[in-house]
């Protein structure tokens, strides 16, 4: 159970990680080049939103697992 909590961990650490250095970068590259972003027709943080909950999709997926390891071990008393 721990092992599998330590790889839950370096899951939700993983996707933490990229998407603040993609949401870094983006807004990196519309303050460099903000004239590539007029054309399109949806708002430019609209790729930083959609990985921002997909992100938040895995890291509930990982909590919840995470809960219910936690909830066994508790109940049987065995790590």
């Amino acid at each position: 159970m721990k092992k599998l909590n330590h790889v839950l961990n370096i899951i939700i650490g993983a996707f933490v990680g990229v998407f603040g250095g993609y949401a870094i970068y983006v807004v990196w590259d519309y303050n460099a080049h903000p004239q590539l972003y007029v054309a399109n027709s949806a708002p430019w943080y609209t790729g930083i939103l959609v990985y921002g909950i997909c992100t938040l999709g895995v890291v509930v997926v990982c909590l919840v697992v995470k809960a219910v390891i936690r909830y066994k071990v508790r109940k049987t008393g065995n790590i």
